[in-house]
């Protein structure tokens, strides 16, 4: 009877739910549209000024999100030359910091006693706030150049590739170490030296995980050019002028700046998406 009970139990119908949570399809669907429609319902909220009534505030403080999207309609011309000068920070430390943080990864990975220093140097920076970084990293290059422009670059660049390299380095580490069982015994069975592991095995392996870190590293990246550039030499970026117009009082274009950062981060992440989509395709 408990046999014949447990078939029954097995054979009941599945609900509509839990059809939707094993769809694939849906699950695909709902991972962008949920969020939209959450997007969707909090920006209604705040142009009707329910957040408003919520967070006892007004529309000085808060405007509306009518009154941010004519800003930066009128603002368009300087809102596009200092998202450019973010991007061009954000992008050029993340390509660097991550090459830094590969190679630190495959040194560790092949030399692992000469390389565990570097890996765990890298790693601590992590852990190090961007607020402390990015006054000392001004100072220490303030002999860089004669030009401030250059000299906050420079300065701004670095605290990102120091960012980019510990979120690459840890994570690719994972995927040139954790191989698949067997297959590195099996290459030394064939006497393979070890720059052949490394092209055949370990790189393939660590293909995968270099994109999971990419997935934290953008992101950061982004936020990481943002911070610094509160304290930089140099008067321009989207985070200067999120700071400049704040201590002027000028909420409303403050605000422009901030939904222009937000926005910059979600068109990144979407196009690392699409290229994770197409360049895995093998892997699934």
């Amino acid at each position: 009877m408990e046999t014949e009970f447990k078939k029954v139990k097995r054979r009941r119908p599945q609900s509509i739910f839990q059809r939707l949570k094993n769809d694939a399809q849906w699950q695909a669907i709902s991972s962008v549209a949920l969020p939209m429609l959450l997007g969707i319902v909090i920006i209604i909220l705040w142009q009707t000024q329910a957040l408003h009534a919520l967070f006892r505030t007004d529309t000085f403080t808060l405007p509306l999100v009518s009154k941010i999207g004519s800003i930066m309609f009128d603002i368009r011309g300087k809102l596009w030359a200092n998202t450019l000068d973010t991007v061009k920070v954000a992008f050029i430390g993340l390509a660097i910091g991550s090459l830094l943080g590969y190679g630190v990864a495959v040194l560790t990975a092949m030399f692992p006693k000469i390389g565990s220093a570097g890996l765990s140097i890298i790693g601590a920076f992590a852990s190090i706030p961007v607020v402390a970084m990015a006054p000392v990293l001004n100072n220490w290059t303030k002999d860089v150049s004669k030009e401030a422009s250059v000299r906050s670059m420079v300065a701004k660049i670095l605290v990102v590739v120091l960012i980019a390299a510990a979120n690459m380095g840890l994570n690719a580490y994972r995927g040139l170490s954790e191989l698949k069982p067997f297959s590195e015994d099996l290459m030394k069975i064939y006497a393979a030296p070890k720059i052949v592991v490394l092209l055949k095995l370990r790189i393939p392996n660590s293909v995968p995980f270099i994109f999971t870190a990419l997935k934290v590293s953008v992101p950061a990246s982004i936020m990481t050019a943002i911070v610094s550039e509160y304290f930089a030499e140099y008067i321009t970026g989207v985070g200067r002028q999120i700071r400049e117009n704040i201590v002027l009082a000028q909420y409303s274009t403050a605000w422009a700046y901030i939904a222009t950062a937000c926005l910059i981060g979600i068109v990144s992440y979407a196009i690392l998406m699409i290229f994770q989509s197409i360049l895995l395709r093998k892997y699934k």
